[in-house]
């Protein structure tokens, strides 16, 4: 029996559907596109959660297709900022509650304003961290954003 994270019990909590994926956890290789290797799965229905810092909001979540990069200015206009940062490695677990590689949009220790790129919703479900490395959250688009709270928005070139 896989042990239920933060992020799980959140959607349990709100009665979302959900599946919980395991995957082989390849630590020289943390990538959104391993993980979609692992699991089988189009790259472009797995996302990363970035976790950035706003010169004016603060902190806030970007998730979005594994094998894309973050466009940092769209990121920053979304979000409210002039410019925005990532935070770094060392500061994760404390804000988040989760480390690299398996970092949950779900069931942070704070609940940070999140943006989810807007190709999410041409998807029936997608893969986010379940809050540990080796686990996936397969869930429709929609349930996510109505948990999180997430705004979509265009964050990619």
């Amino acid at each position: 029996m896989m042990k239920k994270t933060n992020a799980a019990r959140l959607l349990d909590s709100k009665k979302i559907a959900y599946e919980l994926v395991e995957y082989h956890v390849d630590e020289a290789d943390l990538s959104a596109t391993h993980v979609a290797e692992s699991l089988g799965q189009n790259v472009e229905q797995v996302y990363k959660t970035l976790v950035l810092r706003g010169k004016n909001t603060g902190v806030f979540v970007a998730v979005i297709p594994g094998a894309d990069e973050l466009n940092l200015k769209k990121a920053a206009k979304i979000s409210g900022n002039k410019s925005v940062e990532m935070v770094l490695m060392k500061e994760l677990l404390g804000l988040t509650g989760y480390i690299r590689g398996a970092c949950s949009p779900m069931g942070m220790k704070k609940p940070y304003p999140i943006f989810i790129h807007e190709t999410c919703l041409n998807f029936e479900y997608i893969f986010v961290s379940a809050g540990k490395r080796g686990m996936q959250i397969k869930i429709h688009p929609k349930d996510m954003i109505a948990c999180t709270g997430a705004q979509v928005a265009d964050l990619i070139d």
